[in-house]
C-alpha cells in the first residue's frame, strides 16, 4: 500500500482552518488570528497548505466556535499574551477535531500527516499555517508534546471505537480527549505540578462528560454514543431515544444520571482554583464556571437536550465564576 500523497501540499480544505481561524477569541478585535502575517492565508485554495478536502468551516465560523464554547476559551479580561496562547491552543485543537470528525477521505492518514507537521513544532518548522503560529506559543511558554499527541490519539479512536461499555472506559477516552487541554492551560501560567494536574484531570473530563450530554443526539446521528453503554441499559435507552425528536423519560433519567456523577466531579476538582493566583485563577474558575452554567442549563430543561442545544447563559457563567473566586480563595501556602 503505497503512502497517501502529502496533504500539506494539496489543495484547500484544512488551509482555511490553519490560516488563523480559530486562534483569536470570537468578538475580540484586540487578538490577531495566528496565519495573519502568512503569506499563504492569503492564498486561493489551491495555493494553500491544507489537506484535500472542502473546509467544513470557514474563518469567521471557526471563530464563532470559540464563543459558542461552555466556558471562555480565552476570557477578555486575562493579558493579550495569555488571550493570544489560549486561543493558539484552541485553534489546534479544533483544527484537530475538523481533521477527525470532518475531513473526507482517510481521515486515518490525515491525522498521521498532521500528527508528523505537529512534532516539527518543536525541532523543525512546520507546513500548516496553523501550526506554524501555534509554535511560538509552544517556544514561550515551553509546552511539552505530550498532551498534544494525546489529543491526536483521541481523533485516533474516535475512528474505531464509537462506543464505551463502562465509565471507566469513558474516562479513559476523556484522559486523552480533554485531560491534556489542561496540562497545556497549566503549563501556560507556569504553575503545572502534579497535585494541580490530578485536580485539572477531574475539571476537564467532567467539561467533556457534559459535552457529551449535551450532544448525545448529535453525536449518536454521527455514529458515536459515548454515554456509557452499562448506564444506557440500567435506564432502558435504546438507540432510537437517542435520536428521537424529543428527550423521553429513560434518556432524561440516564442523561440526569450522568449529569449529576459530572457535576460531583467538577466539585472534586474545583479545589484548583484555590491553589492559583492571579490570572490562571481568573482563567481556571472561568472553566469551572462555564461547567457550572452548563450543568445548570441541562437542569433547568429537565434534561431535554434533543429538541434544542442547551447551552449555558453569558450571565450564569459570569455570576458563576464570581461564586466560584469567592469560595475558593487562593490557599495561603503554595501548592
Amino acid at each position: 500500500m503505497q503512502p497517501p500523497a502529502d496533504p500539506y501540499r494539496s489543495s484547500a480544505g484544512l488551509a482555511t482552518a490553519a490560516s488563523g481561524s480559530t486562534a483569536c477569541v470570537a468578538h475580540d478585535p484586540a487578538c490577531t488570528p495566528p496565519g495573519a502575517d502568512d503569506p499563504a492565508a492569503d492564498q486561493p485554495p489551491s495555493r494553500q497548505a491544507g489537506v484535500a478536502h472542502p473546509a467544513p468551516f470557514t474563518p469567521a465560523e471557526i471563530l464563532q466556535q470559540a464563543g459558542a464554547e461552555n466556558f471562555p476559551v480565552a476570557p477578555w479580561f486575562l493579558p493579550r499574551t495569555y488571550r493570544r496562547h489560549l486561543t493558539a491552543v484552541y485553534g489546534f485543537a479544533r483544527l484537530v477535531d475538523d481533521l477527525g470528525d470532518e475531513a473526507r477521505g482517510d481521515r486515518a492518514a490525515l491525522l498521521d500527516a498532521f500528527e508528523a507537521d505537529l512534532i516539527r513544532v518543536w525541532d523543525a518548522q512546520p507546513e500548516t499555517p496553523l501550526l506554524r503560529a501555534l509554535q511560538p506559543t509552544v517556544r514561550e511558554c515551553g509546552l511539552s508534546r505530550e498532551p498534544f499527541l494525546r489529543l491526536v490519539e483521541a481523533n485516533r479512536r474516535d475512528l474505531t471505537v464509537h462506543r464505551y461499555e463502562t465509565y471507566d472506559d469513558l474516562r479513559g477516552y476523556c484522559a486523552l480527549s480533554a485531560d491534556p487541554v489542561g496540562h497545556i492551560v497549566l503549563e501556560i501560567f507556569g504553575v503545572s505540578t502534579p497535585s494541580r494536574i490530578a485536580l485539572s484531570d477531574r475539571v476537564c473530563t467532567a467539561l467533556q462528560i457534559v459535552e457529551h450530554c449535551q450532544d448525545v443526539g448529535e453525536d449518536r446521528r454521527n455514529g458515536r454514543v459515548y454515554l456509557p453503554q452499562e448506564d444506557l441499559r440500567r435506564f432502558g435507552v435504546s438507540d432510537d431515544d437517542l435520536t428521537a425528536a424529543v428527550a423521553g423519560p429513560r434518556l432524561r433519567a440516564a442523561l440526569a444520571f450522568e449529569v449529576d456523577r459530572a457535576g460531583a466531579l467538577l466539585d472534586e476538582g474545583t479545589p484548583l482554583v484555590a491553589t492559583l493566583t492571579g490570572t490562571a485563577r481568573l482563567a481556571v474558575a472561568g472553566f469551572v464556571a462555564g461547567g457550572r452554567a452548563a450543568i445548570a442549563a441541562i437542569r433547568r430543561a429537565d434534561h431535554e437536550v434533543l429538541s434544542a442545544t442547551r447551552s449555558p447563559r453569558k450571565r450564569v457563567v459570569a455570576t458563576e465564576t464570581l461564586g466560584v473566586l469567592l469560595r475558593h480563595r487562593p490557599a495561603r501556602s503554595g501548592a
